[in-house]
């Protein structure tokens, strides 16, 4: 065994990230995850259905009441409007539009081997604060800090002869916790978010009139 894979072994630390890579890989899927939260909706909504709260909707003016998601009038009407829903979507053609350039830049590499090079440059000592902030800013390209930057932790922390697992956990804080969020510039999800903030706003002018 290497002097570098002894160090990933080594220390409560390193063997509590043991225990958490082998309990996280026993996790199901991510979409079988949200296909299980759904069920797990739709049951609470059947089993608490017909109870109101004192809560006012101001769309109807009546008290808030959970619905039975789970009877055929919702079924239908889920399974009827998915397509409007979709295509409804206030953000959708913003979104669209801003995906071509990013896509481009993303698929021809001009992103990856930017935060690439970044990631290359940078001195152990200042690896993580680094790292965290790479993940930031890779919402410039979408998804890329999850499908790149979170794995490239992995393997920069693991050649540094620390934990990959810490390196997954910096990562994720910087792409998770600086969410739609960059230091430079506009991200993919601002025009995601503009969308909803003006039909919030909207919402929010004629439900004062109650």
């Amino acid at each position: 065994m290497s002097e570098q894979t002894a160090a990933t072994n080594n220390g409560w630390m390193n063997r509590a990230l043991n225990t958490i890579e082998v309990v996280g890989n026993k996790l199901p899927d991510p979409a079988v995850l949200f296909a299980l939260l759904m069920v797990i909706v739709w049951g609470m909504s059947w089993l608490f259905s017909g109870m109101t709260f004192s809560e006012i909707d101001p769309r109807t003016g009546q008290q808030i009441q959970i619905v039975n998601l789970l009877s055929g009038n919702a079924l239908t009407t889920f399974a009827s409007n998915i397509v409007t829903t979709f295509v409804n979507f206030p953000p959708l053609g913003v979104v669209l539009v801003a995906m071509l350039g990013l896509g481009v830049a993303e698929y021809t590499g001009f992103i990856n081997a930017g935060l690439r090079s970044i990631l290359a440059v940078t001195p152990a000592t200042f690896l993580t604060p680094v790292l965290i902030a790479v993940g930031v800013l890779s919402h410039v390209a979408v998804d890329a800090g999850y499908v790149l930057v979170i794995p490239l932790g992995a393997v920069i922390f693991y050649a540094a002869g620390r934990h990959p697992l810490a390196g997954i956990a910096a990562a994720f804080a910087g792409v998770s916790g600086g969410f739609s969020a960059t230091f430079f510039v506009p991200s993919s999800l601002d025009p995601l978010l503009a969308g909803m903030t003006q039909v919030s706003a909207r919402n929010t002018r004629s439900n004062s009139n109650y």
